[in-house]
């Protein structure tokens, strides 16, 4: 038996499927979801998907009803005899809850991989999860993709004179590492402290920043709180200039005009989740071209090690 790939999504990632599809070589497949008027939702494939591989595109941003749709998607895919299903999410939600960081909380990220499993997942392919370790979270294959692949160009097209990257706090120091390690530059870190999800109490920058071009680096933008904060902390302690490469632009509540309104040369973000508004700071990278080749590779039982930055060494 030789499988097809066929390629589906949900309705909140369709503008990101067609990209991934058309960039993988087959037309996106015919799907619809049925929305009933007590908000009860029913996706539906409307071709035949019998020993296919199937993908199914679906960022998980709010609402729920985006994770709800994907599952009820697996489920349908399992049910119409796909060969294997393996949903793709760009943005994996909840991701922040990967522990019980204070008593009686869910471990939201957990509980989400079992769901995928449980409605039939057979792998699952995603990117820049919020703590690496989530991916021990499930008993099925995680491809776990990173934004690193795609910032690096980005960041080489610049052609910054006295490049410094800095992590935006403690949990980021790891993503940092690797990369300023591969531009052979120095790294600093944003200290924070909170007082509650969404507000920094204080702040310190460990490291030397004076008349450096500064690189903040994270996966996930929310309010945009600690990077106007860490921005305006580095031009204080010195840097020439701040710009942030940001995977998700979650960039709920005021973090547009956060962002404008701030220090930074640009917030340069993926379209893992695509944007609320358009912003004169905001520039987009597309996460497509990665997906598509992952995507591939995973059909064709290919290693995906070429995707990631330690495959990308520069000659010394």
């Amino acid at each position: 038996m030789n499988p097809s790939a066929k390629i589906f999504s949900g309705t909140a990632s369709k503008y990101l499927a067609e990209n991934i599809a058309a960039k993988f070589g087959v037309p996106l497949g015919q799907s619809i979801t049925q929305k009933f008027s007590d908000g009860e939702i029913q996706p539906m494939f409307q071709e035949s998907i019998r020993g296919d591989i199937v993908f199914l595109i679906q960022s998980t941003f709010s609402p729920a009803d985006n994770i709800l749709e994907l599952l009820l998607m697996i489920d349908a895919a399992k049910r119409a005899s796909a060969y294997k299903v393996i949903p793709v999410i760009p943005y994996y939600g909840y991701a922040r809850q990967d522990r019980k960081d204070k008593p009686r909380v869910a471990i939201g990220s957990k509980l989400i991989a079992n769901m995928l499993e449980a409605a039939g997942a057979d792998r699952v392919i995603t990117m820049d999860l919020h703590a690496a370790q989530i991916q021990g979270y499930f008993d099925i294959p995680v491809d776990h993709l990173e934004s690193s692949s795609i910032f690096i160009p980005y960041i080489e097209s610049l052609k910054l004179e006295n490049l410094t990257f800095a992590a935006p706090d403690v949990g980021s120091a790891n993503r940092i590492r690797e990369i300023a390690s591969y531009f052979e530059a120095e790294m600093v870190i944003c200290d924070k402290h909170r007082k509650r999800a969404n507000e920094i109490a204080s702040m310190v920058v460990i490291g030397d920043v004076t008349n450096r071009d500064v690189v903040l680096i994270d996966d996930i933008c929310d309010t945009g709180g600690t990077l106007v904060k860490s921005a305006a902390l580095l031009k204080e302690k010195g840097a020439r200039s701040v710009r942030a490469l940001i995977t998700h632009p979650v960039l709920s509540g005021k973090a547009y005009d956060n962002i404008n309104n701030s220090v930074l040369e640009e917030l340069v973000v993926c379209d893992t989740i695509p944007l609320k508004q358009e912003s004169p700071k905001i520039k987009v990278l597309s996460v497509s071209d990665l997906f598509a080749v992952a995507l591939r590779n995973a059909f064709e039982n290919k290693s995906i090690t070429s995707l990631f930055i330690h495959s990308q060494r520069r000659d010394k």
